[in-house]
């Protein structure tokens, strides 16, 4: 379940992203995460990325290439967005 609110939190950072940039289509999101524990177990890439597939549904961000780069820390970095 953590791993769905996370994904809730960076989809809406990258819907944010798009429409102030005035995206038609988000292509591609590139995301450092490192070890990140809530409720005692650590948000898994696979988990985070089915989730950000499925919130996205229905929205500009629909389809798009999610790919996790993990990395040494205790939070996640939104990277890199790229859309048309």
């Amino acid at each position: 379940m953590h791993d769905l609110h996370e994904a809730d939190k960076i989809l809406k950072i990258i819907l944010n992203y798009a429409e102030k940039n005035k995206l038609h289509k988000v292509l591609s999101a590139v995301i450092e995460l490192g070890s990140i524990i809530e409720h005692g177990d650590e948000i898994s890439p696979q988990n985070l990325v089915f989730n950000l597939q499925m919130l996205s549904k229905n929205t500009i961000a629909e389809g798009m290439n999610v790919e996790i780069v993990k990395f040494r820390g205790d939070s996640w970095i939104l990277k890199e967005i790229e859309g048309i």
